[in-house]
């Protein structure tokens, strides 16, 4: 007894300019990121230094949320 296998695949190759806009998107999609990262720490710092400490930068926080 034979058994016949049949194997259909498709494949989809990338060509040269897709590739190109794809790792142009992710290293812009990184540097974006990047730079929100910089800027969070850099407004987290300043609160420190305004607040004058952990527990007043939190204090300050939570009366913003809950405005108290």
């Amino acid at each position: 007894m034979t058994t016949q296998l049949i194997n259909k695949t498709k494949s989809k190759e990338k060509t040269d300019s897709s590739l190109i806009f794809s790792k142009f998107t992710v290293n812009i999609v990184f540097i974006m990121a990047t730079m929100i990262g910089i800027w969070a720490a850099a407004c987290l710092v300043g609160g420190l230094i305004s607040a004058g400490s952990v527990g007043e930068l939190l204090n300050g926080f939570i009366n913003a949320i809950t405005g108290k």
